[in-house]
């Protein structure tokens, strides 16, 4: 009953932390929920929370999704989550995951400090769409790789929460079809996702609602907090 009270509080936080910056909630989810539970069955869980979610918040907003930003990002990404498939159980987790929180929390603060800002060539994608797809597979928090893709391309705040939803409906239906081929998915799963979603909505809306009240700058700094508690995650975890 504990770790069900424990599972209930840490999924409402994860997604009101998405409905207020458009990502994260497998920031907080993940780690958490891998305390008590094995990875192979919380990293599914969560991409299709995140997945179910996504739908929610981009099928509302489809005149602000940048289409063009989302087709660069597809083939990258197709190749990450292939990779990810192929290697979920032999990668050195460890030294991957330690490098690449390395690079978002520099990228991070960056964002936080006063330094000039710029305009990335779409040919980010091949790096940020193939480490995403990775990492989303390998951990289920690829979110920060696309989130600083659409940054350095200049979309802003709600171009930004819509692109990164749309693209998720996209990238988890990819991710999701491979853990359903690997045997991920099954009875309990079902039974700890029919209990989830109710609890994932409320944080939703929760999130929504506190979201519509931010200014620009204000949500750009919570974006960078939350890059930086992204990166230290998958340095310290």
């Amino acid at each position: 009953m504990t770790e069900l009270l424990a599972a209930a509080v840490i999924v409402f936080c994860a997604y009101l932390v998405r409905g207020l910056a458009g990502f994260g909630s497998g920031l907080v989810a993940v780690p958490t929920l891998a305390t008590f539970s094995p990875l192979s069955a919380v990293v599914p869980m969560v991409v299709f929370l995140d997945y179910l979610g996504s739908a929610l918040q981009g099928l509302g907003n489809r005149e602000h999704v940048h289409w063009r930003e989302l087709a660069w990002l597809f083939p990258f990404s197709m190749i990450g989550i292939y990779v990810g498939l192929r290697v979920l159980d032999g990668v050195d987790a460890d030294l991957l995951r330690r490098m690449l929180g390395g690079f978002v929390l520099c990228f991070s603060v960056y964002q936080l400090i006063t330094l000039p800002r710029f305009e990335a060539s779409r040919l980010v994608a091949l790096p940020l769409g193939f480490l995403g797809g990775l990492v989303g597979t390998l951990f289920g928090t690829g979110g920060p790789f696309f989130i600083i893709f659409f940054g350095v391309r200049g979309l802003d705040r709600q171009s930004l929460r819509a692109s990164f939803a749309c693209w998720f409906l996209i990238d988890g239906l990819f991710r999701l079809a491979g853990y359903l081929y690997f045997g991920y998915f099954n009875g309990a799963m079902v039974t700890r996702l029919a209990a989830a979603v109710p609890v994932m909505l409320l944080g939703l809306y929760v999130g929504g609602r506190i979201h519509a009240r931010l200014s620009e700058v204000t949500f750009k700094r919570l974006i960078s907090v939350l890059l930086i508690a992204s990166g230290l995650i998958l340095l310290l975890r």
